[in-house]
């Protein structure tokens, strides 16, 4: 707020208020937009007339239903829900992608606690491999909530 100095007389120094906004800078902002804005427009809109072919993809079937091994930080492992040990991973793998689904491209999603240590993590992923799993995702959380 701006205060205005007079010489009236009410004592040596009288402070007036001023209640005016001095609105000059905000226009000054609002009118580089206005100008930006009316520059880019144009260069966003596709001014090459072109007639596109229908679309006649037939619509693709609903994706397997994703198959999660979790570990937690003292070494337990789960397949979904179920939990299995280090050794017996990959037979309890294929009894749960059951006998339609092919082990060498299907994706296994990992989830380990940021606690886990990294060889319990490696071992996981060397049981994956020897037992031909090959396609390995790693999960992580969304931060961006």
């Amino acid at each position: 707020m701006a205060a205005k100095l007079s010489s009236g007389g009410g004592g040596r120094y009288q402070e007036d208020q001023n209640a005016e906004i001095n609105v000059t800078p905000f226009v000054d902002v609002m009118l580089v937009l206005l100008i930006i804005f009316m520059v880019a427009a144009p260069l966003a809109s596709v001014t090459v007339k072109v007639e596109l072919p229908p679309a006649v993809a037939k619509p693709g079937t609903n994706p397997p239903k994703p198959v999660y091994i979790s570990i937690q930080p003292g070494g337990n492992l789960f397949i979904q829900d179920f939990r299995t040990d280090l050794p017996s991973l990959g037979d309890d793998l294929r009894k749960q992608l059951g006998a339609t689904r092919n082990p060498t491209k299907e994706r296994i999603f990992i989830r380990a606690d940021k606690n886990v240590l990294y060889g319990d993590f490696m071992g996981v992923m060397n049981m994956l491999q020897d037992n031909g799993f090959y396609s390995v995702a790693l999960v992580g959380e969304d931060n961006n909530k």
